[in-house]
């Protein structure tokens, strides 16, 4: 895979156009900062405008793999970083001839082939430069923060039992947070920043337009305008850029020519997936739209 290195901000927003992200102005600047100081980019922003799909397609643009780690309540470093592959070792120690001391056994046993490289590791062991995603990191506790700190820092892991694994290259980092906890101001320190919010709606309406191309105009800015009415409402999930984009490409298929009352009622459950805000939206946005007469 061929690696791309962008040499301005408007080069790694038009690459990220050309990949199907359509980045702000303030995202592409960050991003190309990021590839040029070797700082993580930390992002914030409610769920669905976008945070994690910025990784992937930098991954795309850039032409470097993506190695992602999903973090999670209780979230360890041996399914972060890596763990010993016990039963081979064990296999090791019983084939070792009888008599062989315990020195000798665990200088063998403790190698580079009984190690199970999780992301975090296999991030900073690749040959070739990747992109590091760290995603919702703030589902994880301090401790894990802390042991993040290190590897931000100097992309470097410290086994007590081998030593240290530096880099053999530079990743790209970005961890991603839906702001559930507050961050440390360590792990702050360490990236960039980078907030991302529901776009405006002409450039939601771009979005749109560049992923469902064929779908009328008129529909399209309709669209934009309903979701706009819907996540102004109080819900316990507003429907993500995705749930837009998921909801063109539905009305493109059904051929639909406009979106009203009875177009609404049938697609809602693709930008709605709480039972109590489809009643919500149902009564609030509905019959808006019943109303021919009633501006949206």
């Amino acid at each position: 895979m061929a690696t791309t290195e962008p040499a301005s901000a408007q080069d790694l927003s038009s690459g990220l156009t050309e990949v199907g992200y359509l980045p702000a102005e303030s995202t592409a600047l960050v991003s190309f900062l990021a590839t040029k100081l070797g700082k993580p980019i930390l992002v914030e922003g409610p769920a669905g405008v976008g945070k994690t799909e910025l990784a992937k397609a930098l991954s795309r643009y850039l032409g470097r793999t993506l190695v992602r780690l999903q973090c999670y309540e209780g979230l360890d470093e041996a399914k972060a970083l890596y763990e010993w592959n016990y039963r081979k070792q064990l296999l090791r120690i019983q084939a070792e001839a009888s008599g062989t001391g315990w020195d000798a056994v665990q200088e063998d046993i403790f190698g580079e082939e009984f190690l199970l490289a999780r992301p975090l590791m296999s991030a900073i062991a690749s040959e070739r430069p990747v992109v590091l995603l760290i995603d919702e990191i703030d589902k994880t506790d301090q401790e894990f923060e802390a042991m993040l700190l290190e590897v931000l820092s100097d992309f470097q892991i410290s086994i007590p039992e081998l030593g240290r694994v530096e880099s053999r290259t530079h990743p790209i980092v970005l961890l991603t947070s839906n702001n559930s906890r507050e961050l440390t101001e360590a792990l702050k320190r360490r990236c960039l920043y980078l907030w991302l919010d529901y776009p405006s709606a002409e450039r939601e309406l771009e979005i749109v337009r560049l992923h469902a191309p064929e779908l009328p105009a008129t529909v399209a800015r309709r669209l934009v305008e309903v979701i706009g009415m819907v996540r102004e409402l109080d819900l316990k999930k507003p429907p993500s850029i995705a749930e837009s984009i998921d909801w063109a490409r539905a009305l493109l298929l059904l051929g639909a020519d406009d979106i009203d009352a009875d177009v609404f009622r049938e697609t809602m459950s693709i930008i709605v997936k709480h039972r109590t805000d489809l009643d919500t939206v149902a009564e609030r946005v509905g019959i808006k739209l019943s109303d021919v007469n009633a501006p949206l």
